[in-house]
This record gives structure tokens, C-alpha cells and sequence, in this order.
């Protein structure tokens, strides 16, 4: 088999690595480091797979690459890649679906369990030396046991927490998916409804949506004021879906209880963003598929698809392009 070139754009554990390049040559280079931006873009015109995560792949990068032949990468989301311009050019796009599932599911309750129950806010009353007699109702939480939860989006992940609500903590489950789907849960515990009905009905609401144009702000001003008063808001999909100044009015003006947020429109999080220190809202890093155990196994992946493409055999998780259309 011949050896081919593949430019690693953001590090792989090191056995990941050696599997790499006992099959083909490697360059490392990540563009988004100002020391290595040249060199990523002077390997494009010479390499025939790309590896890596969270980098803009648009038309005009793809048109650097010419004899590119695949794109795997180490994440299940693909709004960073030009899917249309991928099609057009005979370019592979491979993603991890399925080994990050649990691991984002344990991350949104979480998220549920957090902004509930003040997890953060009680812990920093502890740390601040704050805790002197026993809390009043200015410190109590709220039950997340037996609350309606709401579901956006119901694919793997938006069943895994499902599960966690129904089977663990007795929640009545709504939730909302253009296409039919099976809950995946005994009779009664979770049940398709409208995408009003969801909103209008749910205690906590999780946005489990892919990053779409359809998708794109879908969550703003008049969603949010259909929401239950004092309604909790946990997004561990993608920023973008929800409309983050709507949000904040929301928050700002008593009509939401509450907001867990791992992801965001910019991100890392600007330092100006309300969102950084707001009262109201549990801001986390994007840290939804952060264990060692869950990268491991992504990364693992990602490798997989990237070398069985450069084989000619079919990798484990190839995107369908057709999508795109």
C-alpha cells in the first residue's frame, strides 16, 4: 500500500499517532496556533487526509487540497465542514457518532441537576467562608425528581439523558423530532409531542438539536415566552440554536428560572459576555465529551475512519453526504 500524507490539525493521543504513521506520513499543524498557521496551509496542496477537530473546513481551504481524499474528524457535530463543496470534490467526511452518547448524557444531567439544585452557587457559599448556620429558602434549591422534562432534538444522545429522566428520576418526558422515532423507553415514559406543547409543558427544557440553517436561532424571543414561568433551559447541543440576548432577557426578567449552558455562539466564551458571571446561568467549556475514557475512544474512531478510507475499505462512520442536499 502506498504511503500517503496526513496533516493532524489538532493533537492525537501519542498511540494514536503511531498508528498514523505507521501507514503514512504525518505533519502536524494546528492553524489556529499562530506558530504553526504556515505550515498547515503550505501542506494542504500535498495531502490526501485531514484529522483533527473544531476548524472552520470551508470551499476555499478545500480548494488548497486537491488530492484530499478524506476528513476525519474527532467529533459527532459537522457544521464546521462545507458539506456541499466535500460532495462536489469526491471528499470522505468521517465523524464519531455513538462512543461520546453517555458521556454528554451524564454532562446534561448534570447540567439539570446544577442549575436545580445551585450546585455551583451553594459550593462558592461554602468556599467564601459564607456558611455560618443553616441555609435558609434564599439558598434553596428546586426538586428536579418528578418534573416534566422537555427534549429537542431526540437522537442518541437526547434518548440517553431521556433515559436517565424517566428510568432514574421518575420524569414525565416530552420531547420533539421533525422525524418519527421510538422513545427507546417502556410505554408511557417518554412521548412525542409538538414543538409548542414542549415548550409550553416542560420544567426543564434540553436542547439536543444539530446546528442547521433550519436550526439556526431557533430558540428565541417567542419560544422563550412560551416557556413555563420559572422554567429551566439547559443547551449541551450547539450555541447557535439558542438566541443568547433573547436568553438573557429571559433570565434577566424572571420568565426562566435558570440556564445550564456548555455551549455557546463564540467560543471559548468572550470575556465581555454577560453570560460569564451571570447569576442565573451554569456556564460550562464545552465539556460534553470530556473524559478520558470518552476522548480515548473518539479519537480511536476518528483513526479508524481515517485510515480504512485511505485503504479503499469502508470506514466505521462515514457521513452521508447526501445530506447536504
Amino acid at each position: 500500500m502506498d504511503r500517503k500524507k496526513v496533516l493532524v490539525y489538532r493533537g492525537l493521543p501519542a498511540q494514536e499517532l503511531e498508528r498514523v504513521r505507521a501507514e503514512h506520513d504525518v505533519i502536524e499543524a494546528d492553524p489556529r496556533q499562530e506558530a504553526q498557521e504556515q505550515a498547515f496551509f503550505e501542506a494542504l496542496p500535498f495531502v490526501h487526509g485531514l484529522i483533527g477537530s473544531g476548524y472552520r473546513i470551508d470551499d476555499s481551504l478545500l480548494a488548497r487540497a486537491p488530492l484530499l481524499k478524506v476528513i476525519s474528524t474527532i467529533s459527532v457535530g459537522i457544521d464546521h465542514f462545507a458539506l456541499d463543496a466535500m460532495k462536489k470534490r469526491g471528499v470522505t467526511l468521517c465523524h464519531t457518532p455513538g462512543v461520546l452518547t453517555e458521556a454528554v448524557a451524564d454532562l446534561t444531567f448534570a447540567l439539570i441537576l446544577g442549575t436545580s439544585r445551585r450546585v455551583l452557587e451553594l459550593g462558592r457559599y461554602v468556599q467564601q467562608g459564607r456558611w455560618r448556620r443553616s441555609i435558609t429558602a434564599a439558598q434553596y434549591g428546586w426538586d428536579v425528581h418528578g418534573k416534566t422534562l422537555g427534549i429537542l432534538g431526540y437522537g442518541r444522545i437526547g434518548k440517553a439523558v431521556a433515559r436517565r429522566a424517566a428510568l432514574g428520576f421518575g420524569m414525565p418526558v416530552l420531547y420533539y423530532t421533525r422525524s418519527a422515532v421510538d422513545s427507546g423507553l417502556p410505554e408511557g415514559k417518554a412521548c412525542p409531542a409538538s414543538l409548542n406543547d414542549v415548550l409550553a409543558q416542560s420544567d426543564f427544557l434540553v436542547v439536543m438539536l444539530p446546528l442547521t440553517e433550519a436550526t439556526r436561532g431557533m430558540i428565541g424571543p417567542a419560544q422563550l415566552a412560551m416557556m413555563k414561568p420559572e422554567a429551566i433551559l439547559i443547551n449541551a447541543a450547539r450555541g447557535p440554536v439558542v438566541q443568547e440576548d433573547a436568553l438573557l432577557d429571559a433570565l434577566d426578567h424572571g420568565r426562566l428560572r435558570a440556564a445550564g449552558l456548555d455551549v455557546f455562539d463564540t467560543e471559548p466564551l468572550p470575556a465581555d459576555s454577560p453570560l460569564r458571571d451571570h447569576p442565573s446561568v451554569l456556564a460550562l467549556p464545552h465539556a460534553g465529551s470530556a473524559t478520558h475514557e470518552t476522548r480515548a475512544a473518539m479519537a480511536h474512531m476518528a483513526v479508524d475512519n481515517l485510515l480504512c478510507v485511505l485503504r479503499g475499505d469502508t470506514p466505521p462512520a462515514a457521513y452521508p453526504l447526501d445530506k447536504a442536499d
